[in-house]
Parts: structure tokens; sequence; C-alpha cells
């Protein structure tokens, strides 16, 4: 109020000293008005004036110009005249008069008569010093002329020779001297015109400046007043202004206590909950060292690991962190240290697969600073990159390294900051990509820039690079490691599970997973909106002034973003709590879920054991989908989701199948099944690992082997299998029913018979009743599976279906090509033309064989036929490795474009170098050549004209022996199926020898009235099939097998091929009865059809049985159990280190055998125990450093983790096959091996030579041989090359035998296919289920060749001796196999030596178990 009432006061006082301050305004106007009209005479005055000296100016400043320019050389030019010209004599004269020199006076022309003469005076004043004449012209005072210098000079100015351009004429000095002459003649009268204007300006002037000091005074005076009243103006707005102040403080108070009310209000529930932060962060950041830690790592090396490597490197670091005491975070994962909640939801909108391993991946991408290069094989990484980069501000390419314009897709994205993804890469990087994986830049002005091959790039920050492979398990060289960031992106069984549960829900309840997903960007979007809006709180309160209730905006924000952070918690927990019930009744399809996750990595495996079968996460989930549209549909939620079970199992099992061949498809269906028993808790991975490996080592303490007929190898295994927890004391229960178990073994089919009791209170599970059959029946354990398959998934699953091309034709699209995985003897291309007749697309189609120089013609070829709809035909893709990427390049561009009923056929055989995008995405399906007998006799008559068996000059004779050589062709191909005893190495005989062998036999017949055999075996065993044949025992053998076909007895009625009588030759005619007749052969041929023995059959089964389990253990690798595999096979190199032998002292044998002439076996034992040694010495090293390896102490090597395997597999390490003798005895009999051969050495190093040499302990029993014959060379003087073996055989097993006066006696042999009859000593056939027979001491008895000859032994069969059952070898120096060791001629008895070999007779000198 104070403050009012003088603002009151002082406005009564201002207006008085307003008043004042007019009036004087009013006097300062009059004055003003006065002086501005004195001023406006001034001017008037002034301009008038100057109008008129502004006439004379241009001439003035014409000549002056002209001055300025003239030089003094131009002025001395006329001093030096000597007679001037009139124009320069008057030009001077002027000159003179205007500066007043006097002209001199000389003579004139009459007498008395005087004439003034300027010139002269001119040279002597003037032109004497020309500079200072022409500076006196410049600065002439030409205000002040006298009258008498302007009436001399005027007669000048009115003659008309006193003109500038006159005078030019005469010099151009003169002439500007001329111009200033008249210049200042004519400015002197102008300026006397001008000074009364002057004067009477001087006069204004002066009154302007009375008036003027008048008009200041005024002025001042009113600029006191005016300063008084603005004063008191200022005052008073000043306080007018403390009035407003106190006015709007006390408002403001008001709305500060309104603000401080708002912000309690919107902070009041942030409180606890920063408080509780605030807490959290500063206990996190106590645990930040160990967390840090723990994410570095992750982030620099465990990208390229799985999710059970990342858990066993992360339980090792943390146990690291512990011990060292440095604090962590207790339940550590890669995701809360370095994920960002919104990121992540970011990311599973675009299609991140929702597991851990996908999200630390995406993490360490994000937060890496090298580009990542990722392995991909299902494509989903591939996917996820696309959809990020079409999200992004610049945009995303895709390329690969196979296309021509890369580089410049990837120069284009560096330049304009770009995503680039390059897609399925190899193992080998283009050299060119360096730099930008090195990320070279240097710096370039403001910015950066890269060389990318020859050019220089501006590198831009928003470019970002990527990387995907499809390869499953790539290998990487370290140089290409370093510089990228390997992140393995391959799909995890929960990732999967959850792609198939939103499948089968959204084919099942479209709406629920419709919600589902709206909920998940609903939930994401407003997630990220409540993020922000507490961000923005943070922000602004964290960027506020010191008073905070001032700022009315934040003020406001907060209590908007507190509502609407209330309103977006409310819809969450709403959203929450609906995605919750979807969930729920989403989790009712998660069975199927599921199982489909588990059957898909069963089916990838697949192309661990053949690189052919890929199959891909699209193709997988297409069928899937497929499989529920055609599953049928039941009432019963239940029932439904077991139907979708049990049909998708089923699609799956017949899809896959036709890109099987028939040896691997069992192996699929086993696959299915352990897989699932796996999953879901019923199998024990103890028990599957018994069944892959066995018992990887011996078992020293246990029962003794209470039997005759287990041997100590299989009561071993018995012996492994009690230690299992399902079988304890299992030794003890067989030991006490030893006669039950006994008929159990020997019955043809125990594995339709319950086994006997094997304790109280057991009950096995299907899978469990395998493992007495693998170690006491292996040879039925293929049949024993087939049983527990059908057990586990039903029959179906071990008939596969029939192949139907028109059926595979129906599934495909012009996008899909086929191809046809080829076996040996199979060729597709006539299924194909058949198929083509069939949908009359034989016009259309085109064929040719991939070779070299054949890709440009084939690209071609499919071009055409993608424009017109035409089908082309690639045969032996396999052949054309160099062209495959550009197939691949070929079929990925196929596109929408294509012609609908253009389709593309290839055939390969199988390889590694065949694109896997193309086996992924096309349909593939195997051909193999008949099986059995009949199937094959069948095939090739169905080939045959129905003309091939007429025209013939002796037809009968040609249709039998046409029979049998066709039976002959199909007995070669089918004795491959008895492994090494059929053929020593499998060949791949084809119809186009059979054909031959036709065409020759239809020749000689019609040329020759008698039948040539002997040519006709001759040319078919040793040159039609006989070519293919390199093994010197099989082209006996092959010989031997056309003379039982092709001989003169087939054409008697009575003539039989085998012991079986319905093989024999018919006396069909037509090609309709001959089929006829074949038609009514067994289905199954039994051995003996093929000249073996019935056990060849328990061979065949038995290697059967090892390689399904060879198989499965490559499918299933990692099959564990009991302690962690670190600490199980530490022990099993431990027991292997243990049991290795000490190594010899070398220099001891060499002296107590040193070399002597009369003696070769000392040379033999020197060099086999130098054999030995390096063997011992590579085991005990590597065992060593094994062991350390496991513990860090030194680096893993690839060979020290392929002995790892090899140990936990019970095989021998490959590492020490390279130094090991020829053995096929897995690993716990081949250590026990190693120490017989070692305990034989030491026999014969301490006891001397021994009596009876055990031949199979022998490294090098060729050199020992050798050794034998030396001696006897040496001792009788004969020649070497001219001595032979014979042979003698003990009467007895134990017949204790002296040392040879000379040769050696030799045990240690077995015999295959026959066994040794003691009492007639001879050979005869095996007894049932009897595969090996022992033979008794023979004696090498070495004799020259003629001695040889005479000795009378009867009908003797060479017998071929090998080291190991394999027979096959690598071809040694000497051009012998190095399995290979001898024949032996053994007596025959009373069967031909034809029989025995094709019996495939042979002796080893070791077995397998």
């Amino acid at each position: 109020e104070q403050t009012q009432r003088d603002v009151q006061q002082m406005m009564v006082k201002i207006e008085a000293d307003k008043a004042e301050a007019d009036a004087t305004r009013s006097v300062v106007e009059g004055e003003r008005a006065t002086a501005l009209a004195k001023e406006a005479e001034c001017v008037a005055i002034k301009q008038d004036a100057q109008k008129d000296l502004d006439e004379a100016l241009p001439a003035l400043e014409a000549a002056t110009a002209c001055l300025n320019k003239l030089k003094a050389d131009s002025v001395r030019e006329v001093k030096s005249m000597g007679k001037p010209p009139n124009g320069v004599v008057l030009t001077m004269t002027g000159v003179c008069i205007m500066f007043g020199v006097q002209p001199l006076k000389k003579t004139g022309d009459r007498p008395g008569e005087k004439r003034e003469d300027y010139w002269e005076a001119a040279q002597k004043e003037l032109l004497r010093d020309p500079k200072k004449l022409l500076d006196d012209l410049i600065n002439f005072d030409k205000e002040n002329i006298p009258e008498a210098t302007i009436k001399k000079i005027k007669p000048f100015i009115e003659s008309g020779d006193f003109d500038p351009a006159a005078i030019r004429k005469s010099s151009v000095a003169c002439e500007a001297i001329c111009m200033w002459v008249r210049a200042m003649y004519k400015y002197h009268h102008i300026a006397r015109a001008v000074e009364p204007k002057k004067l009477k300006l001087k006069e204004a002037e002066a009154e302007l400046d009375v008036v003027s000091r008048k008009l200041r005074v005024a002025e001042e005076n009113l600029d006191a007043a005016s300063m008084r009243v603005q004063r008191l103006e200022e005052e008073y707005e000043s306080a007018v202004r403390k009035k407003d102040d106190l006015i709007k403080e006390m408002e403001a108070s008001q709305v500060r206590m309104e603000r401080a009310h708002k912000l309690v209000g919107a902070l009041s529930g942030e409180r606890s909950r920063w408080t509780d932060t605030v807490e959290n962060v500063h206990e996190q950041f106590k645990l930040l060292p160990g967390d840090c830690v723990l994410a570095a790592g992750m982030v620099s090396y465990l990208g390229a690991f799985g999710v059970a490597d990342r858990q066993e490197l992360q339980k090792k670091w943390v146990a690291a962190l512990d011990s060292k005491r440095i604090q962590r975070s207790q339940q550590f994962t890669l995701k809360e240290i370095l994920g960002d909640p919104d990121k992540i939801r970011h990311w599973a909108i675009c299609e991140l697969p929702d597991d851990l391993v996908s999200i630390e991946n995406s993490i360490i991408m994000d937060t890496a600073r090298r580009w990542p290069l990722m392995i991909d094989p299902q494509g989903q990484a591939n996917r996820y990159v696309k959809n990020m980069g079409r999200m992004s501000t610049t945009g995303l390419d895709v390329g690969k390294l196979s296309q021509a314009n890369f580089l410049r897709t990837l120069e284009l994205g560096i330049q304009f900051g770009k995503w680039v993804l390059l897609e399925n890469i190899g193992e080998y990087l283009d050299p060119s990509l360096s730099p930008v994986l090195s990320q070279q830049k240097t710096k370039d002005g403001v910015g950066y820039c890269i060389h990318l091959g020859d050019k220089t790039v501006t590198w831009t920050d928003g470019f970002r690079f990527f990387m995907t492979t499809t390869l499953p398990n790539p290998h990487y060289a370290p140089e290409t490691a370093v510089k990228v960031t390997l992140l393995n992106f391959s799909i995890t069984r929960e990732g999967l599970e959850e792609q198939m549960l939103a499948l089968v829900v959204a084919k099942e309840s479209p709406d629920l997973e419709e919600r589902k997903n709206m909920l998940v960007l609903s939930n994401a979007r407003m997630k990220k909106e409540l993020k922000d809006t507490e961000d923005t709180i943070l922000e602004l309160l964290s960027s506020a002034d010191q008073d905070i209730l001032e700022d009315e905006t934040l003020i406001n924000t907060l209590a908007t973003s507190k509502k609407t952070s209330e309103d977006i918690n409310e819809k969450v927990i709403e959203a929450e709590d609906t995605e919750r019930e979807i969930d729920s009744a989403r989790e009712s399809y998660r069975p199927v879920a599921f199982q489909a996750s588990i059957l898909f990595f069963a089916v990838t495996e697949l192309s661990e054991i053949d690189p052919m079968y890929q199959n891909s996460l699209q193709w997988f989930q297409s069928l899937f989908m497929q499989a529920i549209d055609e599953a049928p549909a039941l009432s019963s939620l239940a029932e439904r989701l077991q139907a979708l079970k049990d049909h998708f199992i089923h699609t799956l099992y017949e899809n896959v199948c036709r890109s099987l061949f028939e040896n691997h498809k069992p192996l699929l269906s086993v696959a299915l099944a352990t897989s699932l028993l796996r999953a879901e808790g019923k199998l024990d991975d103890v028990d599957l690992r018994f069944l892959l490996h066995g018992s990887p080592v011996e078992i020293r303490r246990g029962l003794q082997n209470p039997t005759d007929f287990l041997t100590k190898e299989t009561w071993n295994q018995v012996l492994g299998l009690a230690q299992l927890p399902a079988f304890e004391r299992f030794e003890q229960h067989f030991a006490n029913a030893v006669d039950e178990w006994k008929r159990w073994i020997d019955h043809p089919e125990p594995e339709k018979h319950a086994m006997p009791g094997i304790g109280p209170d057991t009950t096995l599970t299907p899978f469990q009743q395998l493992l007495p059959m693998r170690v006491l029946r292996l040879d039925r354990l293929t049949q024993s599976i087939t049983q527990f398959v059908i057990t586990t998934l039903g029959e179906s699953f071990v008939h596969p279906p029939a192949f139907e091309l028109r059926n595979a034709f129906k599934d495909s699209t012009n996008l899909t090509p086929f191809i046809f995985i080829l076996s040996p003897g199979s060729d597709p291309v006539g299924e194909v033309i058949n198929l083509s007749v069939e949908l009359h697309c034989n016009k259309k189609l085109e064929i040719t064989s991939l070779g070299q120089g054949q890709g440009a013609k084939a690209e071609r070829m499919i071009e055409d036929a993608m424009s017109r709809g035409g089908w082309v035909l690639l045969c032996n893709c396999h052949l054309a490795e160099s062209w495959m990427p550009e197939l691949e390049r070929i079929c990925e561009g196929i596109g929408a474009s294509c012609h609908r009923d253009f389709r593309m056929w290839l055939t390969a055989a199988p390889s590694s170098a065949f694109p896997v995008a193309i086996l992924q995405s096309g349909i593939k399906l195997t051909t193999e050549p008949p099986k059995g007998l009949r199937a094959n006799l069948q095939r090739t008559y169905l080939s045959l004209d129905s003309r091939a068996l007429e025209g013939c000059a002796q037809p009968v004779p040609f249709r039998k022996l046409l029979f049998a050589f066709a039976f002959f062709h199909a007995v070669v191909q089918e004795r491959r199926r008895f492994g090494p005893i059929g053929w020593n190495i499998p060949y791949d005989f084809t119809n186009e020898d059979f054909n031959v062998c036709k065409l020759q036999l239809r020749i000689f017949l019609d040329q020759y009235t008698e039948v040539p055999y002997e040519v006709l075996r001759t040319i078919g065993a040793r040159i039609n099939y006989g070519g293919r044949v390199t093994d010197d025992k099989d082209k006996r053998l092959i010989s031997t097998l056309l003379e039982t076909y092709v001989c003169p007895d087939i054409l008697s009625p009575s003539y039989t091929f085998s012991s079986r009588p319905e093989y024999f030759c018919s006396n069909a005619e037509t090609r309709e009865e001959w089929l006829e007749f074949i038609r009514n052969l067994p289905v199954t041929a039994g051995p003996e059809v093929f000249g073996l023995h019935p056990n060849a059959n328990i061979s065949v089964a038995v290697r059967e049985a090892r390689q399904l389990v060879h198989d499965i253990t490559t499918l299933i690798p990692q099959a564990g159990g009991g302690d962690t595999e670190a600490d199980s096979t530490l022990t099993l190199a431990q027991q292997a280190e243990a049991a290795t032998p000490e190594l010899f002292d070398e220099a001891y044998v060499a002296g107590r055998f040193p070399i002597r002439y009369e003696e070769s076996m000392n040379t033999v034992l020197v060099q086999e125990i130098e054999r030995y040694n390096r063997l011992l010495s590579r085991m005990r090293v590597t065992l060593a450093d094994f062991q350390k390896a496991l513990k860090g102490l030194v680096v893993m090597s690839e060979d020290l983790e392929s002995l790892g395997h090899s140990l936990v597999e019970g095989a021998v390490p490959k590492v020490w096959e390279a130094y090991s003798f020829l053995s096929m005895k897995p690993l716990p009999s081949w250590l026990n091996d190693v120490k017989a051969r070692v305990t034989f050495m030491r026999r014969w190093i301490n006891g001397g030579k021994p009596a009876t040499f055990w031949m199979s302990g022998l490294y090098f029993p060729q050199g020992f041989l050798t050794g034998t014959m030396q001696n006897y060379a040496r001792k009788h003087h004969i020649p070497i090359d001219r001595i032979t073996f014979t042979f003698d055989f003990a009467h007895s097993m134990n017949e204790p035998l002296e040392h040879p006066e000379d040769g050696c006696h030799v045990s240690g042999l077995w015999l295959e296919g026959a066994r040794w009859v003691l009492s007639a000593q001879r050979l005869d056939w095996s007894h049932p289920k009897q595969l090996f027979t022992p033979m008794p001491v023979v004696t090498f008895l070495p004799m020259p060749e003629e001695m040889a000859e005479r000795r009378d032994t009867g009908v003797l069969y060479a017998c071929p001796t090998y080291k190991v059952v394999s027979r096959a070898g690598a071809l040694s120096t000497t051009g012998r196999s190095t399995n290979f060791v001898q024949m032996i001629d053994v007596p025959s008895g009373p069967f031909s030596t034809s029989v025995w070999t094709k019996a495939g007779v042979a002796i080893f000198l070791s077995l397998p178990d």
C-alpha cells in the first residue's frame, strides 16, 4: 500500500513537470523552424555558386588530367627544339604570360624596332626544369589570377591558332599546356561571377550560426526538462514494477505451491522404487569386476560355441573368479548384464528366436567391434538380419561372393552407410574383404576412408557388415577367425520348440496365435513407451535448474508422464494377464512342438552319415504344416494331439526315407526312436553309450569266465554290462544260469525269445534288452534293433515306403529341383524318361552329362527350359565340382517368372562339393540297383529286347550260356554283400560288362560250330569283368566263378549252380519264359548259392550290426553318463597309460643279438623292437600330453582331441594307427594285444630264439619269412629266388616242438570259411556258427623249387594269409598289399580247390573281437 501511495504522489509531480517541458518544447520548435529556414537559404546560395563553378571544373579537370599524363621527357623535347613550330611558340608565350615571365627584347625586322621573344624566356625560366614546370602548372593559384594577366592572355584565347587540337599537331606536351591556359582563363571568369554569391553565402552562414546557438540553448533547456520528466517516469515505472513484482511473486508463490503438490503427486510412487534402484545399483557396482570379466569373456570367446560348451566354459570362469574371491552376480547371464530389454523386444519382433543362445548372440553382435560371421545352417540369423536391415534408416543390401557385382554393392554400402549382408560364404573368404573385416580406415580430412580393391571409398559411420554361412560346422583359419566375431546361430532345441509351437497353434487355433502375436507387439510397444516415459522423467529432472518448481513445462510433463506411465502400467498388467491366459491355452499344443523339435535334430544329423542328406528348417516346417493339414480331425483335444504327433512322425519318416539309401533307412528309424526316448527321459545315456561303445577298458576285477563258449573279450563285455545300474550283478546271474544262457545264445532267433532271468525284480526297457544282444549275439543285433523300433514307434517304421517317382513329382514345383543320389550300378535316367513319356513331356526333355566344358551348355539348356516350360536332366553333377557354384547361382535365380511347367533333374554321387542350398531346397531321391540274386536276374532279363534271344546260329547254347553269364553277373555283384569273404575289394560291375559278354557270345556261336568255353571264360573273367579287378586273389576268384557257370555241363539238364537244386539253367526259350523261371526262384539266396559257407550270413550280420552301431555313434556322438566327460576321459587315459608296456632297451637287444650272416632272425628281432618302441613311445607321449591338455597345461591339438574321442568310443586312436601294426580290434582288446606282443618279444629277448614263433605277434611277418628263407639260402648256398616254402602241419593243437633244422614253426593262425581236420590233416567245411577256427602249428620249410614240386602232398589249396580279416590293404613297394603275408599250401582233401576259392577260405594272424 505504501508503494501504491508513493506512486500516486509521484504521478502529480510528473504532470507539472510535463507541462513546463511542453512550454519549453514550443519555444524550441519555433527556434528550430527559423534555423531550418536560414539553413535552407544557405544551401540554396551554395548550390547556385557551385553550379557556376561546375561549368569550369570539367575543363580544369581535363587539363589537369592531361598534365598528369604529361611526362618530363615530353617537356624536355619541347625545350630541345631549335626552331619551334608556331604552335609551340604560341603555347609557351601563353604560359609565360600566366606565370608573369617577362619576354626578352630583341631587334625586330625594321630598324629600331624591338620585338618581345617569349620563347627564349620560356627556355630560361620555365623549360629549364620540366618537372618543376609540371608541378607549378598543377599547383597554380587559380583563385588569384591578376586582371592584367587575363587581359594579356585574352587575345590568345580568342585566337583560332591557340586551340589544343591545332597545337597538338606541333607538340603533344604543348597541347596539354594549351588546355591548361584556356582552363585557367575560363575558371577566372566564372570565379569572378561567383564571388558575390560567396559573399552572400558567408553572410547567411553567419546569421545561421546565431540562430543555431539560440536553438542549442533552447534544446538544452528542453533536454533538462525532458530528463527531469524521464527520471520521474523511470522512478514511477520502477515503483509500478515493484508493485507488479510483488503481485507476481504472490501469484508465483501460489503457483509453486500448486506445482509442488503436482510434483509430490507425480513422484510419490517413485521414491521407494528409485530408492531400491539406487541400492541395487550400489550392490551391482560392487559386482562389476566379476560381471565385466564374464561378459567380456563371453563376448570375446563364446560366440562360436553351442549352449553346452558355453555353460561349461562359464562354469569354469565362475570357479576361477570364486577362487580369486572376485565378486560377481550369483545368477550371471549376458542378457542381464549387457541386454537392453527394449532392444531384445525389438529383436524378437524381427524374428530373433526366443532362446537364450540367440539373444546372447545378438547381444554379442550388438556390442562386439568386429563384424559378425554367423554359422547359420537353418537360415534363422539370415532372416533376422534381413528384418533388422529393413527397419534400419539406411536399408539393407544382400549379396553373395559368387555375384560379379558384390564388391560394388559393398562399396556403395560403405559409402552411404547402409547395412550389407553377405550370404552363403564358405570356409575361405575373398582376400578383397580383408580391409573391411580389419576395418582399415584412414583419416581423410574431417572423415575416414578405406581402400577397397583399387578404389578409395569414403567411410560412413552407419555402415554395418554381416556374414552368414550355411555350413553346420565350418573350420575357419586363425587369420580369418581373428578378423570376425564368430557366432553360432545353429538353432537350439528350445528355440525350435517355440517356433514349432507357434506354427501348430497358428494352424489349430489361428485366432489364438493372432492374439498372441498382437499382444507381443502391443506389449513391446507399451513397454517401450513406458521406458521412454521414465527416461523423459529422469532426463527432465537431471537437466532442471536449481529450483525445479520454476519449470512449469517440467512439472506438467512430469504429471502427464506419470499419468501416461500409470495408464501404460495398467495396460501392460492387463496384457500380461491376457498373454498368460493365451500361453496357458497354447501350452496344450506343446507336446506336438516338443516332439517336432526333437525329430528335426534327429533328421539333420543324418548329414554326418552322407553329405547329401541335407534338410533345411524351412522344408521341415513346411512338412510339419502339411502333416497338420492331413492329420485326422478328432473331437477330443488329447486324441487330436496324439494324431498330430503320430501323423507327423510318419510323414517325416516317409519323406526322409525316399532320400536315403536302403542301408541307412533303418538308421533313420533308430535315430527317431532313440532321440524321442532320450528327450522324454526314458533312455539313459549310460545304456546308450554301452550300446555304441561297449566297455572301453579291460575289467581286471570280477567273476572269472564260467563258460567254455564265451571268449575272453566277450566275458569282459559281460562284466562291463554288469556295471550298468539296470544290470547290477549280471555276471553272477549269468553264471547261475549258464545252461539257459547257452540255449538262448545258440538259438537261431534269440531276439524272439525271452532272455534267462537277469535278476529278481529287474524289468528291462525295450532298449536295455538290446545290450545283452550286443554282447552275446552281435549278429542278431540288427534284428533286435528292428524289434526295438517296432515296439517304440510301430511296425510301419521298419518297412520303408516303396519308391514311386510319380508321387514325388506331385510334391514338386518349378522352383524345386529333383536330386537323384546315385549309388554304384544305379541309373535313374530311364525312370525320368518314362515319367516324361507318361506325362507327355518327353519332347520337352533335354539330357546332358556334366563334365569338363559342359557347364555353358547346361546353362543354355536351363535358360531355354525355364522360358518354355521344359525339363532338363543334368547327369553326374559330381563330376563338375568347379561348376557347382554356378549351378547354385542358377537355382537361386529361379523365380516366379519361370514357366510353371519347368522342372530340373539332377543326378550326383555323394559328394561334399554338391551345394548344400540345392540339397536343402530340392527333392532328394535315391536310386539303387535291385538287391538279391533273383531281383538282379530279373532286372537283367527285363533290360533285354524281346528279340535278344533269337537269331543265333546255336540257339540252345546261346540261351543257356546267356543265362550263365546273367547268373554270373548277379553272383559277382551279390558277393559284395558278404564283405571281404566275398571280394577282397568291392568292385562296381555294371550292365555294360554283361552286354559286352552277350555280344561276344553271339559272335563266337555264330562263327564257330563248337562252343569256345575257354575263350568265353578268358575274355569274360580276365577282360570284360576282370579288367576292373585289381587284387590277384580276386582275379583267381572271378575266373573260378565263371568256370562254374560257363562250362560244357551247362547244357546238361541235371547241372546245378550250387547245392540248392532250384538254381539250375532252364530250358526256357522266350524272354517271358525266362522271366517266369526267374520269378519262381527263391526271394533270398543263401550263401551256398555263391559258393560260401552258411556262416557267411553271420559275418554279414555282424558287419551290418557293427556298421549300424558305428552310424548311430556318428549321429549321437555325445552320449555320456556317469562322471563328467572330462573326468571320465581322464580316467580312460590314465588306464590306457597304465596298460602301456615299457619300452625295450634297443642298445641291449642290439648287443645281445648282433647282426650275423648266418642268423637273419637277429636282424628281424632288432627291427621289430624298433617298430614297437616307436609305437610305445608315441602312446606314452600322446597320453601324457592329452592328460596335460585336459588340465589346461598344454594346448588341446586336433590330434589330442581325436585321441580323447577314440578313448571314449573304445577305438584305437588315429594318432597311434600310423605307428601301429594292422588290427581291427577295439581299444581294450588292442591294448591286450600290444601287451601280448611285447611279452612275446621279451621272451624272445630273454630266452633266445623260440622253437615256435607266434606269428601274430610280429609287426612285419613278411620280413620274418624272408629272414627264414634267407637263413636257408645262406646255409645251403642256394640263390634265394630259387627257394620256396613247403608246409607241414602239427597233428595236435598242443604238440611240443623242437627247433627245426631248417625253416620255422609258426603258431597263431586262424582259418575262415573252412576248418582244419587234425585227424585227416585237411580242410573241411566249418561247423555252424564257427566263423574262425584255429590252425595247428604250421612248419614253414624252405626248399628248392624243384624239390618242392617232387613232394607228393595231394591236392593243395593255395590259401592266402592275411594279417587281419579285412583282407584289403594299401599297396606296398613290393607291389603287394600290406595286409597280405604269404600263400600257404593247404591239403584240400576230397574237395577241389575251386570250392575253397569260391568259399573265400583264408588264414589270418589277427581276429576282431
